[in-house]
Formats: structure tokens, sequence, C-alpha cells
């Protein structure tokens, strides 16, 4: 029998970096948020926001939630920069590796991702052109090597496509699948907002699907923040990326979809949000209230 547990991020208070200091709630304060909501997992954000080694053991053990995966950036367009990125991914995995023991299946999730384009960055939402069809082999190549890389660790890594970056579109993701065996960790607000359908794409890629990020999407906010002319970050801290139920997302559908292609893993929770733009006491509540919907679901 599939089975599931969900998770939220530090995404969804404001804590996007080590360097947002003082982060806008503290990790301790965060796992007992979470956990008192009903959460069973927590995604790392920065790594060593939620500590490292022992600390991080203890302080989830304590809270009782499990660590659900993590972010890890690489520029695989870049050669150089790639190959200067990889001691960062070795880093993040020792991390996964302290975390507590989890039962088969909910092992920590290194969630691959690139670092982005400038160009896509400033104006996201699928306009821009991603990378040339001669480009796209190179750059698949070490998103394979990093998928290896963390298999060789005992991790199953899933590689989230993003907004701004060089996988952003439906088309990206097509292209990305073809070309390497890593799992996808499908993002039902950032497939949104590139013009995709996320009911139509967990049917399409059920097969490659290993990890699921759920968050809404508004399509009138990105309009006007293409309109205004900021960036993906401000798109972020204007709510682009809304409550669940507030935006556009089907989010009865994505739930009765993950029950028909049989989906067994993490569902992700996530409302992106910039450090200051909401109070921690209305992110604590919009995370509830999240939690609560997705329950109401039957999750």
């Amino acid at each position: 029998m599939p089975v599931v547990k969900v998770a939220n991020a530090p995404v969804s208070f404001g804590v996007f970096e080590l360097s947002d200091a003082p982060p806008p709630l503290g990790p301790d304060a965060m796992v007992q948020a979470l956990a008192g909501a009903g959460y069973e997992g927590i995604d790392s954000g920065p790594i060593g926001y939620l500590g490292t080694g022992s600390e991080l053991a203890d302080r989830l053990a304590g809270s009782g939630l499990l660590l659900a995966g993590g972010w890890v950036d690489l520029r695989y367009g870049d050669a150089e920069a790639y190959a200067r990125g990889l001691p960062a991914l070795e880093a993040a995995l020792d991390v996964f590796a302290a975390a507590p023991p989890a039962p088969d299946g909910f092992a920590p999730r290194p969630t691959l991702a690139c670092s982005g384009s400038a160009e896509r960055f400033a104006r996201p939402g699928g306009s821009v052109p991603g990378l040339a069809a001669g480009e796209w082999p190179a750059y698949a190549a070490r998103v394979q090597e990093a998928t290896d890389r963390c298999r060789e660790r005992g991790l199953e890594p899933a590689f989230h496509h993003h907004l701004g970056t060089y996988v952003e579109t439906p088309d990206d993701v097509e292209r990305l699948l073809e070309l390497t065996d890593v799992q996808l960790c499908l993002d039902t607000g950032h497939l949104l907002l590139a013009g995709g359908d996320p009911v139509t794409a967990l049917r399409a890629w059920a097969g490659r699907v290993g990890h699921v990020h759920i968050k809404d999407g508004d399509t009138k906010i990105l309009a006007a923040a293409l309109a205004d002319g900021v960036d993906l970050r401000e798109l972020m801290g204007r709510g682009g990326f809304a409550p669940l139920g507030e935006g556009e997302l089907d989010l009865p559908g994505v739930v009765r979809t993950l029950d028909e292609i049989g989906y067994s893993g993490w569902v992700v929770i996530e409302q992106d949000t910039l450090p200051g733009r909401r109070t921690v006491e209305q992110n604590i509540a919009d995370q509830a209230a999240n939690r609560h919907k997705l329950k109401e679901l039957g999750l």
C-alpha cells in the first residue's frame, strides 16, 4: 500500500540563506511549530540551519520530525563552476546521513537543483529561452554525475525544476528526463507558474516522480510582477506562491492523482515567502492551515 508522509520547509517562513541573520524564525521554534501543526517531517532549509551531526539528530528527535530532504544547487551549465560546487554537495550528504533513522522509503531526499539563469530569474515563467539543443547533453551529464554521487552515499536524489533556472518549463523537464535517470521532485507551484498543469504532469511523469512539493501559485501576481519588471525573488515577496486554496492550483485534483498513480513518499508543503514580508505569527498560522487542508483531503 502506498504511504505518504507530509512535511514543511523553512522557505515557508522566509528562511533561504544562513546569511539572513537573524533568521525570521529560529530552528527550535520552527520544528516545534511544525510538529504542533501535525507535520511528520521538515526540509533542511539552508544546510546548517537545523544543525549538523548530533545537533541535527537531537533537534529532530526531540520534535518527532523526520528530515524529508534538502536543497542542493549546482551550476550544471558551467563545467568549472559545477566542479567547484561538488564539495558542498558532499557536505550536504554528510548532513543527510546524520539525520534520525527513517522508515523505508522516507530517508532524506537530496533535492538537486540548478543554480539558475540570470535571464530567466529576471523574467520567470517560461517566456525566456533556456538551453540551446547543443548544450543539453553536457548539462544532463553533470546532473547524472551528481545523481550517481548521491546514490553512492546510499541516498536517492530528486531533481527540482524551478522558476528562473534552465529546467523551468514542462519541455525542459521532459528533456532532462530523457537524458538522465534522475527522479523528479515535482513542484506544483513552480510548474503552474511556468505554464504547466500539475495534474497532467503527475500522470505523464508518474514513473519518475520520487518527491513532491505542493505549493499554490497565482498567475495574476506573476503577470503583475512581469509587467513591473521585478524578478523571481520579488515575485515570492509579493505572494506569487499563495497559501493553499488561495491560488489556482487544483489541490483536490493533485491529491486525487497522487492516489491514482500510487505515489508513495514525502509530500512537502511549501509557501515561499521573503523575510519580513509576513509576520512570524502569520507564517505559523498559514502552515497550520495548509496542513489542515491536506488532512481534509485525506493526506
